[in-house]
């Protein structure tokens, strides 16, 4: 199987799991960012991620501090799988890995929820609000994360990372994208002080909903989580009121209400009365999430070139970097303190 060698994996399980054998492997996809795969191993049924292969931005792909924040959550009520096993040497599969228990659930990468009521399409966006909150009440030094990143200034120094990682892509230069690096840092609300653990691509499709519940039961893909400002998050997770079916699976220009699909000003609602308090979510807090996802695109876009990217459909996404700059800029012109 592409990307993974199945004799080396099943070597390493025998030597995990010596008392189950019989291998069984099935690529998830779908996914730009690390391979991932479903392993049955005798009666284990388990999920791998790993590191892609080829060249890799620092800090990118940070399978180990997925790892280790899945760990830290064990224990509170955010849903998480549980995290069985990291492997760090490479020579095992190539890269590094960490390997989880599979759930049952389901996952949408479509933020319209096809194929479900309304009733429960409500109720999923309405408890994807409630799990957000509950992972920003999570404290930090709680459960063994106070180091997981720099508190304070999170927003400086995050525009100042993404801008840093957009300006050294070989790509072309995207206009839209570099008025955004210029307006802001120039826009930057004081920084409150705020900090939680921010899973840093809070969304539908990272999350799995209850086989038969309008409930979330596991938040996934955690490589970009670190210390960070709540809003940061919640900027990013209402990018589909913001954003159309062919950006990455957008509400925007469709019948969502008529979908069940609450407002957005609901969804915030429910993150409110489910959080720590915490200053009103503003144009400044969507227009970073998605200029951040603008770069993540440049990004997939460059692995895709150097032909290490996880699909073969990243190279067809380097239209979105474009896409989600004007979405940034437009949600700029919005006013209000909801933004």
């Amino acid at each position: 199987m592409s990307d993974l060698d199945a004799a080396r994996l099943e070597a390493w399980l025998a030597a995990t799991l010596p008392d189950e054998r019989g291998l069984s492997l099935e690529r998830i996809g779908g996914g730009q960012s690390n391979p991932t795969f479903f392993v049955d191993w005798g009666g284990a049924r388990l999920v791998l991620r790993k590191k892609p292969a080829g060249p890799i931005l620092p800090g990118a792909h940070a399978i180990e501090r997925e790892f280790r924040v899945l760990r830290a959550l064990e224990g509170t009520d955010v849903p998480v799988p549980r995290a069985l096993w990291l492997e760090e040497d490479a020579g095992v599969l190539g890269t590094p890995f960490y390997v989880m228990e599979r759930l049952a659930g389901r996952v949408f990468s479509d933020a319209a929820l096809p194929g479900i009521s309304p009733d429960e399409r409500r109720e999923i966006y309405l408890d994807m609000a409630r799990t957000l909150a509950r992972l920003h009440a999570v404290r930090p030094d709680a459960v063994g994360l106070s180091d997981f990143g720099r508190p304070g200034n999170y927003f400086e120094r995050q525009i100042g990372r993404w801008t840093k990682q957009y300006r050294a892509s070989p790509s072309p230069r995207i206009p839209a994208l570099d008025r955004l690096v210029e307006w802001l840092p120039a826009n930057m609300p004081p920084d409150d002080g705020a900090v939680s653990i921010a899973h840093g691509d809070f969304r539908i499709g990272n999350l799995m909903i209850h086989p038969t519940e309008p409930r979330v039961i596991a938040v996934l893909d955690w490589e970009l989580a670190t210390l960070g400002h709540p809003l940061a998050d919640l900027g990013f997770c209402v990018m589909p009121w913001h954003s159309a079916p062919d950006e990455y699976g957008g509400i925007l220009g469709t019948d969502w209400r008529a979908r069940g699909i609450p407002e957005r000003e609901a969804f915030l609602a429910e993150y409110d009365a489910h959080a720590v308090p915490t200053a009103p979510l503003r144009p400044f807090h969507v227009a970073f999430a998605l200029f951040r996802f603008a770069v993540i695109f440049v990004g997939i876009a460059d692995r895709a070139r150097a032909g290490s990217a996880a699909s073969a459909e990243a190279a067809t996404l380097w239209p979105l970097a474009e896409r989600f700059a004007v979405r940034a800029l437009e949600a700029i012109e919005q006013q209000g303190p909801a933004g």
